[in-house]
């Protein structure tokens, strides 16, 4: 697992390097890596000294929580290359004939459905922790697999979403004018999110505790990037999948609605185009099985 982060680590420090004088803040950048390895090896070594159960949860919880550090990241190294949102959204017109991003809520704006769809958004980390609880708790024997699964797919749709650069239609939208998205008009903005982050308002029941919820989350961490393919459609998969393979069925089926709603709420919120949630899915399908076997090798050796 620490491999992969490293592996990571690596690799966006060499583009930091290589697009030093173009990034905002890239000492902090840096730096920031920095303070990461003492981390990870400040734990590595703690479980070498005193290794049970304990040392390996916290080794595993801590970089589970700096993804959402990592997250932001990002947009700080895609943002200095042309966005692509334009071609994304002409994705989705052609294959449906309209944009269902901005549909869905406008047909479905009841308050029961909206609240079901922020609930299952709002569940994306919990649901990942569970799985990843449920192993160490249930499945100790497989606890390290899956948590390499886990974090390595999240590395892999980041670095995606770096080299890949679109916002997403709620940034999208915004910056181009409901009228020319219901038009089919996508102008290619060029860097335009590079200096502008303003996004529309979630759409559905606005005074659900979910959708609350999901608007404060929003406003703290998020940026306009990680859309192409949907990295909540996609790890939230590969978590059900790994669901599955506990054999506990109720433990499945207690997920599978959470799932279902997250899934829908990718478009319905305006997070992601349709084809975005699509990619989610087959990318999702094909890292697991990668992974799975990936890991299986290793622990064979």
């Amino acid at each position: 697992m620490e491999w992969v982060v490293l592996g990571y680590m690596a690799l966006t420090f060499l583009i930091i390097l290589f697009t030093y004088t173009r990034l905002d803040n890239p000492s902090a950048m840096i730096w920031g890596r920095f303070r990461v390895l003492a981390i990870t090896l400040l734990l590595w070594g703690v479980y070498r000294m005193i290794p049970c159960r304990f040392t390996r949860l916290t080794r595993v919880a801590a970089q589970l929580l700096l993804l959402a550090w990592w997250y932001p990241d990002t947009y700080e190294l895609n943002k200095i290359y042309p966005n692509l949102d334009h071609i994304v959204a002409q994705w989705d017109q052609t294959c449906f004939g309209f944009q269902p991003a901005l549909v869905f809520a406008k047909h479905v704006p009841w308050a029961v459905i909206s609240e079901l769809m922020y609930m299952g958004y709002w569940f994306y980390y919990p649901m990942i922790g569970a799985v990843a609880f449920y192993y160490f708790w249930m499945k100790y024997e497989e606890f390290d697999r899956v948590s390499f699964i886990i974090i390595a797919s999240f590395f892999i749709y980041y670095v995606i979403f770096i080299v890949f650069p679109v916002v997403g239609p709620t940034y999208y939208y915004d910056a181009v004018g409901l009228s020319d998205i219901a038009n089919g008009v996508f102008p290619n903005l060029h860097d335009y999110f590079a200096t502008h982050t303003d996004c529309l308002k979630d759409p559905g029941y606005q005074d659900g505790f979910f959708y609350h919820l999901v608007e404060s989350t929003k406003n703290e961490g998020e940026r306009p990037t990680a859309a192409f393919p949907s990295s909540h459609v996609g790890v939230s998969t590969i978590c059900m999948f790994l669901a599955w393979r506990t054999k506990n069925r109720k433990f499945f089926w207690g997920l599978f609605p959470i799932y279902v709603f997250l899934c829908m709420a990718t478009v319905y919120i305006q997070a992601h185009y349709l084809v975005d949630a699509i990619a989610g899915f087959i990318s999702a399908a094909i890292l697991y099985f990668l992974l799975y076997f990936a890991s299986k090798s290793m622990v064979n050796r």
